[in-house]
């Protein structure tokens, strides 16, 4: 297989060209490896390769399972593989190997799927960027001056560049939806409960995080949710299974939906003019597909939830160092900025924190009271088109201070006397300014996703968010596969990749002829 061809398909359809014997499991890795060889000095997408294992993986049988013999990647952060590092893209993480398979990656093997690596992302994962000190910075295809987005920028970026057509990922405030929207991708996160996160961890961030994945196609996606979802012993949260296998009840029509948007953001920073663009542009598309779209956004304090959603930082940080100390790690390895967020995090008292925690459910019900009268929320997936790289970074000097007050101790007393509250929310608007919208479905457990219905004038992708009820991943597959159909975007990828854009005759996953040849679980 040639990579045009390759490009050509989605992750269902070289599934089906390796069950047909009409191309080897082998040689789509092949073209996986050498599309990666040829792009990685300028995107730097993949942080380690894991092609033995592939090796291995192929030489072990035929292999079965939907996604059977398509290349794949995982992401550096929770994904645990046996005997190899995860290192959470943290110099504190880089010598801690795991001695068994996260469950999610038990299914990804048993789905067939030829895992050869594993993808960038920033350090902890809790940056909308993916820029770590380890690995160096992940650029976006589309743009290499920009990013790709986080934190599951490398699988975004592997994606756009075509090194895989889908790749792994998990999303606590974003970290799916961003990267991409980013790089004209489409990611589905699951409500919470839905996939596993075990077994050494039983709630990420407290259950806002889901596993999920990155892909050009929404029956990939489907597909990969079949395959993952399912609550294993042990689990904190149990959601009612599907009533049919999601890649089915995709091609179902979603009937005509009440759906209500908004562009305005909920912390009161600015939106450009492209994210409201492509939310009109959506609510016209919407409309012309039958659905009641009208201007409404549920009633929630943004500022308050901003507020808790940055205290996850504050009882997160301190806990994933103290972890990876207990696991061998050295904790003085860890980037200036996650210092400091250590030590605001450590000054934060168990009341506050429980307090912040507590208002989850508010922000809950309100959503709630809001489904009650819409299907779906529809808003941009980020405030602004893809950053330039160092956007919204702290300056030499802010590094400067900021490393002599924490080195002293001075940052650490300081914050104990509440005396870095002008700071602290400082930091909350600086890292959400630009992706202020997607952190309501984490905190509230709800499923959401990112479609790739508009690019700027600029040619640069942004991605519009839909949010729907606990459970309701079915109904956001319906819409998502109705408007893939109604605008296509699966042959659209960087010209830096294809040379132009391509039209992929051999594909089935654009325009009318998606629904065919679709395989059951």
């Amino acid at each position: 297989m040639d990579f045009a061809d390759y490009l050509g398909c989605d992750a269902t359809a070289l599934a089906q060209l390796v069950a047909r014997g009409e191309v080897s499991a082998g040689e789509l890795l092949d073209v996986a490896l050498a599309q990666n060889r040829r792009v990685h000095g300028d995107v730097n997408a993949l942080v380690r390769l894991m092609e033995p294992e592939a090796r291995s993986q192929l030489a072990a049988g035929p292999l079965s399972g939907p996604f059977g013999g398509v290349p794949f990647l995982l992401k550096d952060l929770v994904q645990d593989y046996a005997g190899i590092p995860t290192t959470y893209g943290s110099r504190t993480m880089a010598g801690v190997v795991p001695s068994r398979h996260a469950h999610v990656v038990e299914r990804y093997l048993k789905a067939g799927l030829v895992i050869f690596g594993k993808t960038n992302l920033p350090e902890f994962g809790i940056r909308a960027v993916t820029d770590p000190e380890l690995f160096g910075r992940t650029n976006n295809p589309w743009d290499l001056t920009r990013t790709p987005g986080g934190s599951s920028g490398g699988a975004a970026a592997a994606v756009a560049a075509g090194i895989v057509p889908m790749a792994a990922g998990n999303d606590g405030g974003g970290s799916l939806r961003i990267p991409a929207a980013c790089c004209g991708l489409f990611a589905l996160r699951p409500s919470r409960g839905r996939v596993s996160p075990g077994p050494e961890i039983g709630e990420v961030w407290f259950g806002a995080s889901s596993e999920g994945v990155i892909s050009r196609s929404v029956r990939d996606s489907a597909l990969a949710l079949d395959v993952l979802q399912g609550a294993e012993p042990g689990d904190p949260f149990v959601i009612a299974p599907p009533a049919a296998p999601y890649v089915q009840a995709m091609q179902r029509e979603p009937g005509r939906l009440r759906i209500g948007f908004t562009s305005v953001s909920p912390i009161g920073t600015a939106v450009h003019p492209e994210a409201v663009l492509a939310v009109e542009r959506t609510a016209r598309l919407l409309a012309s597909l039958g659905h009641h779209v009208e201007e409404a956004a549920p009633r929630i304090d943004g500022a308050a939830l901003a507020q808790s959603y940055l205290h996850l930082y504050f009882g997160q940080i301190p806990a994933a160092v103290a972890r990876a100390r207990e696991l061998g790690g050295n904790a003085n390895d860890l980037e200036l900025m996650n210092r400091i967020l250590v030590t605001l995090g450590s000054s934060v008292s168990a009341t506050k924190l429980t307090t912040q925690l507590n208002k989850w459910n508010e922000f809950s019900r309100a959503l709630a009271a809001f489904h009650a009268q819409y299907d779906l929320l529809l808003t941009p997936t980020l405030a602004a088109p893809p950053v330039k790289h160092g956007t919204g970074d702290p300056s030499g000097f802010e590094k400067s201070l900021f490393g002599f007050l924490h080195g002293t101790g001075i940052m650490g007393l300081l914050a104990k006397m509440g005396l870095l509250d002008a700071t602290v929310q400082k930091i909350a608007t600086d890292n959400l300014r630009h992706v202020p919208f997607t952190q309501l479905s984490n905190l509230t457990g709800t499923p959401s996703m990112s479609v790739p219905l508009h690019w700027t004038a600029d040619g640069l992708p942004l991605g519009v968010q839909f949010v729907g009820p606990f459970g309701s991943e079915d109904r956001l597959l319906q819409l998502a596969h109705q408007l893939e159909q109604a605008q296509p975007w699966f042959a659209r990828l960087p010209a830096s990749v294809t040379g132009s854009d391509i039209h992929c005759p051999r594909s089935t996953v654009s325009g009318r002829n998606q629904g065919s040849a679709m395989p059951t679980m």
